[in-house]
This record gives structure tokens, C-alpha cells and sequence, in this order.
């Protein structure tokens, strides 16, 4: 992993797309996260994804009235809270995965088209072990568009078994 985190003024890090692809595995088309903003250690951050008419899944969703998919939303806001958490570990997150566990309490208010810049808020409710728990709000602007909790797991690659 890189060396470099770029820092800001007031303590918390960011990371630019090249950063954000060394926290996670993701590649396009699946990478929904463009830059995070305003890490703070393992407890939030803000993850931003620039939704574009190229983006691949509004050929179908819907070509007429294009508008992405929630679960996606829910996707940016699982990708921001696992770089987070990688991010956090530093060097021993060699090795480490992400993986989604559970989705609970998922609401989606007002529908993201292209042109919007989706800021994905997130938070930590707690982790025990190998698992966290986070809450999760998506913005537009000063909109509230969607919210959901959910949890993950760090799972180790390099265990047998």
C-alpha cells in the first residue's frame, strides 16, 4: 500500500482515486466510490461517487428516466465504510478483505440521476472482532436520499481453510 496519505489541515485523511483503489479490490465497472473525503481514523468518512450518464448501469436502469439503482447507493456506501476500515489498519491490512454481511433499515427518498454528486456519509456504530457495524447516509447536496446500517467482516486471504 502506499506510503503517501494525503492529510488535511484539520487531521482527518482523504483519498483520491488511486488511493481509493489501493484500499479496495473493486475495478469497473463495480467501483462506485471516485474519492473519500474526511477520514477520521475508523470512525467516519465521506466517500464521493460523480454519477455520470456513462455510468455503465443506466443503460438499463432506465434509459428513459435514468436513475441508479439503489442497491448500488447501498454498494458506495459498503465500499466507503471498507476503505475506511482498511485504511484504519494500516499495515496489517495486507492480506484483509471486506466482505457485506448483513442490510438493515434501507430507505431510499429521492431518486440520483446523472449529474449528481452523491456524497455517501459514514459512520461506525461498533465492531467487535472481525466485525463492524455502520450506519450510512446518502446525500445530494443537502438532500437526504438514501440511509441504511449495515455490517461487514474482515476475513484474512492468507489463512488456510
Amino acid at each position: 500500500m502506499s506510503d503517501t496519505v494525503p492529510k488535511e489541515e484539520d487531521g482527518m485523511q482523504s483519498a483520491d482515486i488511486k488511493r481509493v483503489m489501493e484500499l479496495l479490490p473493486h475495478r469497473y465497472p463495480m467501483l462506485m466510490i471516485d474519492r473519500i473525503e474526511a477520514m477520521n481514523g475508523s470512525e467516519s468518512a465521506v466517500g464521493i461517487k460523480n454519477v455520470t450518464y456513462n455510468d455503465n448501469f443506466f443503460q438499463g436502469h432506465f434509459p428513459e428516466k435514468p436513475v441508479m439503482p439503489g442497491v448500488l447507493i447501498v454498494e458506495a456506501m459498503a465500499q466507503t465504510a471498507g476503505a475506511l476500515v482498511i485504511n484504519a489498519m494500516g499495515d496489517t491490512a495486507d492480506g484483509k478483505l471486506v466482505y457485506f454481511m448483513t442490510i438493515a433499515k434501507a430507505r431510499f427518498r429521492k431518486p440520483v440521476e446523472p449529474g449528481d454528486r452523491l456524497e455517501v456519509h459514514v459512520r461506525k456504530l461498533q465492531n467487535r472482532g472481525p466485525v463492524w457495524k455502520f450506519h450510512g447516509d446518502g446525500k445530494v447536496g443537502d438532500d437526504l436520499v438514501a440511509e441504511a446500517d449495515f455490517s461487514a467482516m474482515i476475513i484474512d486471504t492468507t489463512e488456510n481453510g
